[in-house]
């Protein structure tokens, strides 16, 4: 398959204070690539480089390569909003906007400057579905995404980023704050949208990491330990610090 992000020798820090110590990691079109690691470890501040959240933190330095299909992503001539529409994020905690169900997911086209109904219409539809929510909104559509649980929320948030057809979608422990039915929920949707959209998940749970990626990458300390496919990491792992994270020796 071909590399969509490709990210080579990736160094960050926040003030003197280095976060992330050299990571090289590359993400195939339509895989769905866990990222796996104790607290701290730097892969929720290594994700929020691949559409440039960090940008928004103060005192910030990222140095090394990375590239969305080999355009470099910190080239200074970069377009950021149109790299978070082709880079999409979701996030730990749910957060639609104090707004319809209907308005949420059709922010981002409005936003693009898209004015027909019909073509609104039938995106937000679509892109509803694709988050497997469809059903439990299509008669509420004009109410508050507020007033939904945290999981009915999180499906909506996760439409919001596909309504702008993402080529990537990132999520930060998007089920962390869910019961496990609306996590499954999250993990079923993955899964159907797995071959239109190449996805990148941070997540601490083990079971979530073994059950929907095709590669995981464990990370410590900032550092990439090892990086293969899902199957053989969980069960012959290379490094032996691998190893003790996935048998819950630290963690």
């Amino acid at each position: 398959m071909p590399k969509i992000i490709t990210s080579k020798d990736v160094h960050l820090s926040y003030g003197p204070k280095e976060a992330l110590h050299g990571i090289s990691l590359d993400f195939e079109e339509h895989d769905i690539t866990a990222l796996i690691g104790p607290s701290g470890c730097g892969k929720s501040t290594y994700l929020r480089c691949l559409n440039r959240m960090n940008d928004l933190i103060k005192g910030v330095t990222i140095t090394g390569s990375m590239k969305l299909e080999d355009e470099d992503i910190y080239a200074p001539g970069t377009d950021i909003v149109d790299l978070r529409k082709r880079v999409g994020m979701v996030f730990q905690q749910p957060n639609p906007f104090p707004f319809s169900v209907y308005e949420n997911v059709a922010y981002g086209l409005r936003l693009a400057g898209e004015k027909d109904k019909h073509v609104l219409d039938e995106r937000v539809e679509t892109s509803l579905k694709q988050a497997a929510i469809w059903d439990e909104v299509k008669d509420h559509l004009y109410d508050n995404a507020l007033s939904f649980s945290g999981g009915q929320q999180q499906r909506i948030c996760v439409a919001r980023v596909l309504a702008v057809q993402p080529e990537v979608v990132l999520l930060d422990e998007p089920t962390s704050a869910l019961d496990p039915i609306s996590s499954a929920k999250i993990e079923d949707t993955l899964l159907n949208i797995r071959n239109q959209y190449t996805i990148i998940i941070v997540t601490h749970n083990m079971q979530q990491a073994s059950r929907i990626s095709d590669k995981t990458a464990f990370l410590l300390n900032g550092d990439l330990v090892e990086f293969s496919k899902t199957e053989k990491m969980f069960i012959h792992p290379d490094d032996e610090k691998t190893s003790d994270y996935l048998n819950g020796k630290f963690g």
